[in-house]
C-alpha cells in the first residue's frame, strides 16, 4: 500500500508535469535576501507554491514563494525562490517536502544558501562562508517517524553532510574570481528571535562559527535521499557578545543583498562545471 507521503509527492509531481516533463539535475534553495541567482537562470516555467498541492507557503519577508524551472549554462535547474522555516509553524516534514520532490524530478546536486550571524571573531559582515559541517539544535529532525525505505535508509550516514568535492570546487572558483571565502560550522536554532549574549557564547562554545534558522533540515533530507550538497552562508551581522549591537531584519536583508553577487557567481560557476 502506498504511503501518504509518496502519494502526496506523486500528486505534486503530477501538477508540475503539466508545466514541464524535463529532468532536472541541480536543485537550488535561495535564502533570506539571496534571490538574485534567479536572474542568472534562463527561466522556462515558474510555479507559485500555492499552486502546488501539499507545498507550504512562504510567510517570510523577501521570500518570493516560487518554484523556478530553467537552465544555467544549458544545465537544467530547479530553484526555490523562498524557503520554509521551523519558526513559521511548519513541521520538519513540511519544511523538507520540496527537497523530496526535487529528488523525484532528477536532482542529484543541491546548492543551499542562507543568511546567518557570524560568531567567529575572524568573520566579518558580508563574508561568504562555505559550510563544512553543521550542528542541529532545532530540537527536531525531519526523519523522525516511520522511515520510507523508498526514499532512503533508516539511519543515514552524516560523516560528510556537505560534499567535499563541491567545497574544493567552490574554493577553486573563489580563488579564480578573487572572492574571499571562509569555511566553517553552521549551527541551526529554532528562532525567530535573535540570540542573547549568553546564547552566542554558548553556541560559539559548541564549535559553531555561524548561527542561523534554516538549511539543516533540508540537508538531512537531501543526505537521506543520496544527494550531494553544497551549503553557502552569507554573514549578515556580527554576533560578538562583548560588542553586541541591536540589528533588525531590514539590515540583515540589506547585508545579504550586498554580498549576494559573490555567492551567485560561485554558484553559477559550480553549475557550469558540474559533470
Amino acid at each position: 500500500m502506498m504511503s501518504k507521503l509518496i502519494s502526496n509527492i506523486n500528486e505534486t509531481l503530477a501538477a508540475i508535469r503539466k508545466h514541464t516533463t524535463e529532468k532536472y539535475s541541480v536543485g537550488i534553495i535561495l535564502g533570506t535576501g539571496l534571490g538574485g541567482l534567479v536572474n542568472e537562470i534562463k527561466i522556462n516555467h515558474e510555479i507559485r507554491y500555492e499552486d502546488l498541492p501539499h507545498f507550504p507557503i512562504s510567510t517570510v519577508e523577501s521570500h518570493q514563494g516560487k518554484l523556478i524551472f530553467g537552465t544555467v549554462n544549458n544545465k537544467n535547474v530547479i530553484a526555490m525562490q523562498g524557503r520554509f522555516h521551523y519558526y513559521e509553524g511548519y513541521t520538519m516534514q513540511q519544511i523538507t517536502y520540496p527537497v523530496r520532490v526535487m529528488k523525484y524530478l532528477g536532482v542529484e546536486t543541491l546548492l543551499v544558501s542562507n543568511a546567518c550571524g557570524g560568531m567567529n571573531p575572524s568573520f566579518n559582515r558580508g563574508d561568504v562562508m562555505l559550510m563544512v559541517d553543521h550542528i542541529n539544535l532545532l530540537g527536531d529532525n525531519p526523519l523522525i517517524g516511520k522511515n520510507e525505505d523508498e526514499l532512503g535508509p533508516r539511519f543515514p550516514d552524516m560523516s560528510e553532510p556537505y560534499n567535499l568535492e563541491l567545497i574544493k570546487l567552490a574554493e577553486k572558483i573563489a580563488v579564480e574570481k578573487n572572492i574571499k571565502v571562509q569555511k566553517g560550522v553552521y549551527v541551526a536554532v529554532p528562532g525567530p528571535n535573535l540570540e542573547t549574549k549568553a546564547e552566542y557564547r554558548f553556541l560559539r562554545a559548541t564549535g559553531a562559527d555561524v548561527v542561523g534558522m534554516s538549511t539543516v533540515p533540508e540537508n538531512i533530507v537531501a543526505n537521506h535521499m543520496g544527494m550531494k550538497i553544497l551549503g553557502i552562508s552569507i554573514i549578515t551581522d556580527e554576533c560578538f557578545p562583548d560588542d553586541l549591537k541591536p540589528v533588525n531584519v531590514k539590515e540583515i536583508i540589506a547585508a545579504a543583498m550586498m554580498a549576494e553577487p559573490k555567492m551567485t557567481l560561485i554558484m553559477t560557476e559550480i553549475i557550469k562545471r558540474l559533470k
